[in-house]
């Protein structure tokens, strides 16, 4: 008699499902062209049988590269700009991206520029999450703005760094240079990501002897290979028009925003290996398809969430909390405060007896 293995696959704890990684320019500095462009993406990615869409980076209106070609009182009126043109959650342009998503019954993941909090003076390079019944299920901010992006975007905090319970199974995301830090990868693993979303700018103005294509395949293949995970890597593009706004007479700065080999986006599997063929610089959108099955073997050479690490050696703490930049007590919660503060003392005299 010959043996033959049960089926044990269970597709509601490891979907099988088509990714795709989005390789395009921004209409620049125009949310609501940018964002009708997403939306076409969407749905066409969806025609093509895609149930999750990354997207790149601040894609809703663009990236900052003045920040990189100016100095910083050049850039001051081209920060004016990109702030007037940043978009709000909740507002139309989001209501416009989860209709996208609702329609084409997929997942979407889209970087924008937030405008946010009380003031006028401070943007995020934020990270929306939205689901296939569209509803917006994460809002994610870029932890530390690289580099010279600190002359437009201030920290996150840690109150988004999640892990979403999808019908395409525990969905993480970080964007960009964040995909370096490896505190944040590892809160994500260690809330059971299985699907990582990792988006990315070209970016030609790096040093010369950076290689963004490299940059990204390295740091992309090492998540997923470390972490046993898909990874769905998404970068923009640099378009003519974005040249032609920030380099305008500069023929250093139009040579520099024109340097190639530097977007990358692909789809990587749980061992490390790209799954698909990889789009550098040019406009475009990949499949691969995802079998979160396929996480598992690969688990029992190396778990770092689990049997391959010591927890009793190492602790990661992760602080939660919302950074807010003031907290209004009433008369009622003063009254509290002080009735906690006061047993508190209480208890600590009586501690000392």
């Amino acid at each position: 008699m010959t043996w033959t293995a049960p089926n044990t696959a269970d597709n509601s704890n490891h979907p099988r499902f088509i990714a795709a990684a989005v390789q395009a320019a921004p209409v620049f500095l125009d949310p609501d062209a940018s964002v009708a462009k997403a939306c076409r993406l969407i749905a066409e990615a969806a025609e093509n049988g895609a149930s999750l869409v990354a997207f790149p980076e601040v894609f809703i209106p663009g990236y900052p590269y003045w920040n990189w070609t100016m100095t910083p009182v050049q850039g001051g009126k081209w920060y004016e700009l990109l702030h007037r043109a940043s978009i709000e959650i909740p507002s139309p342009q989001v209501d416009s991206l989860c209709e996208a998503a609702r329609r084409a019954k997929c997942h979407v993941v889209i970087g924008i520029n937030e405008r946010s909090g009380p003031g006028i003076g401070s943007l995020y390079n934020t990270v929306l999450v939205i689901d296939d019944q569209g509803e917006l299920i994460g809002v994610h901010r870029k932890l530390v703005p690289t580099w010279a992006e600190k002359l437009t975007w201030t920290q996150g905090d840690g109150s988004s760094l999640e892990v979403y319970d999808t019908t395409v199974g525990p969905l993480g995301v970080l964007a960009c240079g964040e995909n370096t830090n490896p505190l944040a990868r590892f809160s994500l693993l260690a809330q059971g990501e299985l699907v990582h979303v990792a988006n990315y700018i070209a970016l030609p103005v790096a040093p010369a002897d950076y290689d963004m294509v490299e940059a990204i395949k390295l740091r992309s293949a090492a998540h997923a290979f470390e972490g046993k995970v898909f990874n769905i890597v998404s970068c923009s593009t640099i378009s003519e028009e974005i040249i032609e706004a920030v380099a305008g007479d500069d023929d250093e700065a139009r040579e520099l925003l024109s340097r190639k080999n530097s977007a990358f986006s692909g789809i990587f599997g749980p061992d490390g290996r790209l799954l698909t063929k990889p789009l550098i610089d040019a406009e475009g959108i990949v499949y691969a398809e995802i079998d979160l099955s396929k996480c598992i073997q690969p688990k029992q050479m190396h778990d770092i969430v689990g049997h391959y690490n010591r927890f009793d050696i190492f602790d990661l703490r992760v602080n939660k909390r919302s950074n807010k930049p003031v907290t209004i007590l009433n008369e009622l919660d003063v009254q509290d405060e002080a009735l906690v503060s006061h047993d508190a003392k209480l208890d600590f005299d009586a501690s000392r007896v």
